[in-house]
C-alpha cells in the first residue's frame, strides 16, 4: 500500500507518500481498497503539531474513505468483497488500503458516486450532530454559520435548509458570497471587512442569532455569545484560529488560550444562554449514535437533500498543494483525495 504520510511536524512539504505492507483485517475490521479519501482541518493542525488526538509522526491521517471492499475480518459477515462502501476511519485514510470498523462501513446505492461518498462522512455527520442532536433546530430560528463556505459550513447550510424556515447568516470571503447565496445562505458576511456582530444584529432588529455554530475559536467566542439572542446557543467545534502559520507557533496558542472566553454558570445565567462544546472524534465508541446518524444521512441522501460541493480532487502525490489550499481556506467545499493510483 501507500499512504500520505506526515513524516514530521511542519509545513506543507513534510508531506510525503510512503510505501507500508498491505493492512491485514482484524476481527470486526473491513480492509477497503481506497478511491477517495477527505480532507480536513484536523489533518491540517495533526500536520502543524497542534492536534492533540493524532499519533505522533510519522502517521497517516483521514477520517473517511469511498471504496471497495478488499477483505473481511474474522466474524464480520458483509458487507461482500469487492462491494462499494463508505467508511468512517479512525486516522490511516489517506491511503490506497485502509482497516475499519465493520460498525462504520456503509455500502453505496447505486446513484452514489465515489467522490460523493467520501464526502459524506466528516462534514455531514458533524453538521447533522450540531443542528439536530446538540442545536435543535427547528423552522423559524435564525443561525450564523462561521466558515461557511467550507465542508462543514455547506453541509450545515444544506441541512438547515431541508428543514425549512430557517434564516441563515454565514461567514466567508466575499468571493465565496456567490455559491452561499446558491446554497441557501440568506446574508453572506464578508468576514475581512464587516463585523459579523454588528450585521447580525443588524439585520436582526437587534435581537440576534438563536443558533452559532463556530469553528474558529479563540476570541471568537466572546464575539459569539455576545450576537447570541434570548435563548441562544452558541456552539464551539472547533479552533482553526490556532492553526493560522504553517509550522506550530506556540507563543501565539499560549496567547490564544489566554485571550479565549470562559464563561460561568451565572453569566449563562443571568443572559439566558447555552454555550456547547462538540469533538466527533471523542465520540468514537459512540457507535449506536454514530452509525444512526450515517444511517439518518443515507436516509436524506436517497430524498436528495444531501449532496456534497466538491471543491479539488488531488493525487495523494499533491498533498502539500492539498494542504496549502485548505490552511490557505481558499477551497469551496470539500477537499478530497485520488487514492487509487497511490
Amino acid at each position: 500500500m501507500r499512504a500520505l504520510t506526515i513524516t514530521r511536524y511542519g509545513p506543507p512539504e513534510v508531506l510525503a507518500v510512503r510505501e507500508a505492507p498491505d493492512p491485514q483485517p482484524g476481527p470486526g475490521q473491513v480492509c477497503i481498497r481506497v478511491a477517495r479519501a477527505g480532507l480536513n482541518f484536523a489533518d491540517v493542525s495533526a500536520r502543524v503539531g497542534l492536534y492533540p488526538d493524532a499519533p505522533k509522526p510519522p502517521m497517516v491521517m483521514g477520517y473517511e474513505v469511498s471504496g471497495t471492499v478488499a477483505g473481511l475480518g474474522e466474524g464480520v459477515r458483509g458487507p461482500a468483497v469487492g462491494t462499494r462502501v463508505l467508511a468512517m476511519t479512525r486516522f490511516g485514510g489517506q491511503a490506497t488500503h485502509v482497516l475499519a470498523d465493520a460498525r462504520y462501513v456503509v455500502p453505496l446505492p447505486e446513484d452514489m458516486d465515489l467522490d460523493q461518498a467520501a464526502a459524506l462522512p466528516v462534514n455531514w455527520l458533524t453538521a447533522h450532530h450540531l443542528l439536530h442532536r446538540v442545536g435543535n433546530l427547528r423552522p423559524g430560528m435564525s443561525v450564523l454559520v462561521h466558515m461557511a463556505a467550507g465542508g462543514v459550513g455547506l453541509a450545515a447550510i444544506g441541512l438547515a435548509r431541508a428543514v425549512g424556515g430557517v434564516t441563515l447568516f454565514g461567514t466567508a470571503s466575499a468571493s465565496k458570497h456567490a455559491l452561499l447565496r446558491e446554497a441557501g445562505v440568506d446574508h453572506p458576511i464578508d468576514y475581512r471587512t464587516q463585523d459579523f456582530v454588528a450585521e447580525v444584529k443588524r439585520l436582526t432588529g437587534g435581537r440576534g442569532a438563536d443558533l452559532v455554530l463556530d469553528a474558529l475559536g479563540g476570541p471568537e467566542w466572546a464575539r459569539d455569545t455576545s450576537v447570541l439572542a434570548p435563548v441562544g446557543h452558541l456552539i464551539c467545534f472547533g479552533w482553526a484560529n490556532a492553526t493560522s502559520g504553517e509550522t506550530r507557533n506556540m507563543l501565539k496558542v499560549v496567547a490564544g488560550v489566554a485571550t479565549m472566553k470562559r464563561w460561568n454558570a451565572l453569566e449563562l445565567m443571568s443572559r439566558n444562554i447555552t454555550v456547547s462544546g462538540v469533538n466527533v472524534g471523542h465520540l468514537w465508541d459512540e457507535a449506536e449514535l454514530m452509525r444512526s446518524t450515517l444511517d439518518a444521512l443515507m436516509a436524506l441522501w436517497r430524498q436528495g437533500k444531501v449532496r456534497s460541493h466538491i471543491d479539488r480532487v488531488f493525487p495523494l502525490a499533491e498533498g502539500a498543494a492539498a494542504h496549502r489550499r485548505m490552511h490557505e481556506r481558499k477551497n469551496v467545499g470539500k477537499i478530497l483525495f485520488d487514492c487509487s493510483g497511490g
